[in-house]
């Protein structure tokens, strides 16, 4: 944080953003480490967020600020729990790397544990899990067409180069041979099924990435963490939410979630809601499913082969592999059509 020039950053909204107040500006930030960081910014009554890549060295074309802000401006109009977007900036004198600024939300982020604002009721687990699909299904309902978002990707052969795109990457990172891999990966390339029409993809929907209403766990107010959206099938985006929404008998995967105390909906209801409102046909979700389990273990095997080489200098990453490995074993169950 100490290498920003937040005074060359409250000038720059000075100019940008009309009647801030005179108030001193205040700093806090949210998030650090490898993925972009966020801070919250505080003038009198005012609050906002700003985003920004990580300091030092970044890949070419990752944490894209100016693709982030330019779908929050297209999204949030349709979709309100989006944040609105203030303002970009990639003015290298205001700060080293681009960054925006976005509304604050207010609300509650939900993790593993439940926010003592919430009573620890059965009651409190269905309403989160109901405020979890209805949210996904309001998402997908946005017509693309009339919205004119087609701009926000290509939707025509959408799946097959995810698929095929998730396989390069686990195999450019892969250290050793997981069992049964190359089984799961021709199975999820013999077996593409033809997608439903195409809609928004958050491509990283989760109870996490949301914020519930402080008060009233039934009403979500955000969804962030719009960096990886696009256009295309909807299904791979209730894959993804359902391979999050862990059960009591999961094995260790490394990914922690609340939905495992009382209350919470199982998979398979979280699959059924889905349907019934989105009117959509889920048969083929057991491939969804399975994809979602590969394409995690993918993410998180790239995180572990850049462990293993030494680029990253954290020991939380030492034990990824059992956890890489029981992903793809839980890629295995969805595809045998156990986990429904």
């Amino acid at each position: 944080m100490e290498q920003i020039n937040w005074n060359k950053v409250r000038e720059y909204l000075n100019i940008q953003i009309a009647n801030l107040p005179k108030a001193p500006m205040q700093v806090k930030k949210f998030s650090e480490g490898y993925s972009n960081l966020t801070f919250l910014l505080k003038i009198g009554e005012w609050e906002a967020v700003l985003r920004r890549p990580p300091f030092g060295e970044i890949p070419p074309k990752a944490h894209d600020m100016e693709r982030e802000y330019r779908i929050l401006a297209k999204i949030n109009p349709v979709f309100p729990l989006a944040p609105q977007p203030y303002v970009y900036c990639d003015d290298s004198s205001v700060m080293e790397k681009h960054f925006y600024v976005m509304e604050k939300k207010k609300g509650i982020v939900i993790d593993d544990v439940l926010p003592t604002n919430y009573e620890k009721t059965e009651e409190t687990g269905k309403s989160i899990s109901n405020a979890v699909v209805s949210t996904l299904v309001q998402l997908h309902s946005v017509d693309i067409e009339k919205e004119d978002l087609i701009v926000l990707g290509k939707p025509e052969g959408y799946l097959e180069r995810q698929v095929h795109g998730w396989i390069k990457r686990y195999n450019a990172s892969k250290i050793h041979d997981l069992s049964g891999i190359k089984e799961i990966e021709k199975w999820l390339l013999d077996h593409i099924p033809t997608s439903p029409k195409s809609t928004i993809v958050h491509n990283d929907f989760k109870l996490n990435n949301m914020m519930l209403d402080g008060n009233d766990p039934s009403k979500a107010v955000a969804v962030f963490d719009w960096e990886l959206s696009t256009v295309g099938d909807p299904l791979t985006d209730l894959g993804s939410a359902v391979s999050y929404w862990a059960d009591e008998l999961d094995k260790y995967t490394g990914l922690t979630s609340i939905t495992t105390n009382p209350g919470f909906i199982t998979r398979r209801e979280f699959v059924e809601q889905y349907a019934l409102q989105s009117g959509r046909d889920v048969s083929e979700i057991n491939y969804y499913l399975t994809y979602a389990f590969y394409k995690i273990s993918s993410i998180l095997q790239q995180i572990y082969y850049r462990w293993k080489k030494g680029e990253l200098d954290d020991d939380r990453f030492s034990n990824l592999d059992q956890g890489i490995q029981n992903l793809m074993d839980m890629a295995h169950r969805a595809k045998n059509n156990q986990l429904l």
